[in-house]
């Protein structure tokens, strides 16, 4: 659309920015969330930046809001690079032949794996292992920044009027490391709660609209009616497997019987769990292909397209239809209602996603496309990254969690909030860990040990991440 539409060359660059930024926005996640426990004194001198990061982010509720305002960024960056490199009608490349063009390029399989593999896995791998160096630049500082900015705008707040609903459903007050409110900011919480649900309303009206009037960049031929169910239909998977995510974390440290009667729970866990819990790495890998395929979908499904003698959607100006048609709207709506408020959801009753014959399904499709070995090439992607990053593992920087136990600066698991309410998605634990991470904890015991001892300390500290709805 963009090449077609402005110039090639902005569609180059968008393409290219957008998933250079999503490789920050996915390490910088994995960074931040795993620093959290570490006391930040120990690399203060040696990773200025990422220090400065911790400092920001691990203040109070801080993490939550980067963690809202960057999951909308997700979601635009791949609005971005479907806009981009969105195929077009009878293009061509190469002259490769129709069929391997319908399944690579019309399809969006090509830009799919692009994605993942490239913004997405990579960073993820690398990010796990070698934090401080990962977050240690002036655009993962930028980036911290632009999600807190999201945040502030009040743009996702409802989120927060599904965080309180779920909190009372749940019967469990939600608990934040900030400071009470003032009179003032509780006003301007609400107000933008109040802004926040008004815009997602107006989101929902101009999607709708242009679904039943076939005003999308939907694939010619398909009806209105079809549009709309599969948006709401891949809407709804993308649902589920973020808020499965949560909950399979949320219960990996419980028992067989903790983990619910349900015949599909049972099922779900013995596959999820079996052997030394491969499945569970396996699923997060999946998932991330599964999701960012949905996200293209609807994308597509959603970014609105006028023909030249279509009056504009509710009779807005052409300023406004050109910010209708860049599918901002759509990406909002996917963010919190797509998102968002699954995970919050997931967070105060995993057991009822346990329970789930769509669990079960959607966790066996996901360790199918793992299985295919589509997404490999994202481990030599992370390796030539960290040869030329010249990234080092965090324990040459700050020690194992022993270690810094001698040195009276051991972790604090509180910095961690878990529980309802709460976004955060714990890493999988040692003994449900990839195969390079398993050759590590061989290596080094000491980092097995400091990883279940950090989930335990967590678990008993944070009871309400194991209360039975």
């Amino acid at each position: 659309k963009l090449s077609s539409e402005v110039h090639p060359a902005l569609a180059f660059f968008a393409l290219w920015g957008a998933v250079g930024w999503l490789t920050m926005v996915e390490g910088g996640q994995g960074s931040l969330v795993g620093l959290a426990p570490v006391n930040r004194e120990l690399y203060k001198d040696s990773h200025k930046i990422a220090y400065k990061c911790s400092k920001i982010a691990h203040k109070g509720d801080s993490l939550d809001r980067y963690l809202l305002g960057r999951q909308f960024m997700v979601v635009m960056v791949v609005f971005t690079v479907n806009m981009s490199g969105g195929p077009l009608e009878g293009a061509e490349v190469w002259g490769f032949p129709q069929v391997i063009l319908n399944i690579f390029l019309t399809s969006g399989l090509a830009m799919i794996l692009f994605t993942c593999m490239v913004g997405q896995l990579n960073s993820q791998v690398n990010a796990s292992h070698h934090m401080l160096d990962y977050l240690n630049n002036y655009f993962g500082l930028f980036t911290l920044w632009v999600a807190n900015a999201i945040e502030f705008s009040g743009l996702l707040h409802s989120s927060y009027v599904i965080q309180l609903l779920v909190g009372l459903l749940a019967g469990q007050p939600i608990e934040s490391n900030d400071e009470p409110r003032t009179g003032i900011e509780t006003v301007f919480f609400w107000f933008r709660c109040l802004m926040s649900l008004a815009i997602l309303a107006f989101c929902i009206a101009v999607t709708m609209v242009a679904l039943f009037n076939d005003q999308t960049t939907m694939w010619d031929g398909v009806p209105a009616g079809v549009s709309v169910v599969v948006f709401f239909f891949l809407m709804c998977v993308v649902g589920m497997l973020e808020g499965m995510q949560i909950a399979f974390f949320a219960v990996a440290k419980k028992t067989s019987a903790e983990r619910g009667e349900g015949v599909f729970a049972k099922k779900t866990c013995k596959l999820l769990y079996f052997g030394e819990g491969n499945n569970l790495p396996g699923f997060m890998i999946g998932r991330q292909l599964m999701v960012v395929s949905c996200m293209f979908f609807v994308a597509r499904v959603t970014s609105v397209k006028l023909e030249g003698d279509e009056e504009n959607i509710f009779g807005v100006s052409d300023a406004a239809q050109e910010l209708f048609n860049t599918g901002l709207l759509g990406a909002l709506m996917l963010t919190i209602l797509g998102s968002i408020s699954w995970q919050l959801v997931a967070s105060a009753f995993p057991l009822a996603f346990m329970r789930s014959p769509i669990t079960y399904v959607l966790l066996r499709i996901c360790l199918g496309l793992e299985c295919t070995g589509i997404c490999q090439g994202a481990w030599v992607l992370a390796a030539i990254h960290k040869k030329f990053a010249g990234f080092q593992r965090d324990e040459v920087y700050i020690g194992t969690a022993a270690e810094r136990a001698k040195q009276e600066m051991s972790d604090d698991p509180d910095q961690l909030r878990l529980g309802v309410g709460h976004l955060v998605k714990l890493p999988g634990f040692s003994d449900n860990a990839p195969k390079a991470l398993q050759r590590l904890l061989k290596k080094d015991p000491s980092v097995g040990q400091y990883i279940n001892n950090v989930v335990d300390k967590i678990e008993s500290q944070h009871g309400s991440v194991h209360s039975d709805e």
